[in-house]
């Protein structure tokens, strides 16, 4: 009988502090109820990390919102590999996360 290499103790090498578990927790519904109001709505997010991203607000779950882009975005793979793509009409659905959103302004 083969023993398991990775039976025994655990040791927790990061655990998250209960205060900031909440926080985020909180923040996490504060930004889904706001997204819930302004579904179907054209809207510019910003992430943590500075990307800006335009789109039509089209889904939203537990963990993401999901953008439809706008005409002419860059964000499709390989856009030109596909006979008869074009560029300026695109179904393309863009997830993001709820954790990684630092701002979300409506497009008027």
């Amino acid at each position: 009988m083969l023993q398991n290499p990775y039976e025994g103790q655990m040791q927790n090498v990061y655990e998250l502090e209960a205060g900031a578990a909440d926080l985020l927790h909180k923040c996490r519904e504060k930004i889904h109820a706001i997204c819930a109001e302004h579904m179907h709505k054209p809207i510019r997010v910003q992430t943590l990390h500075g990307q800006t991203h335009d789109g039509i607000l089209v889904h939203i779950d537990a963990y993401h919102i999901y953008l439809q882009m706008l005409p002419g975005h860059s964000r499709a793979l390989l856009p030109y590999a596909y006979p008869g793509f074009n560029p300026y009409y695109s179904n393309v659905i863009l997830p993001l996360a709820l954790f990684d959103l630092l701002t979300i302004a409506l497009l008027v």
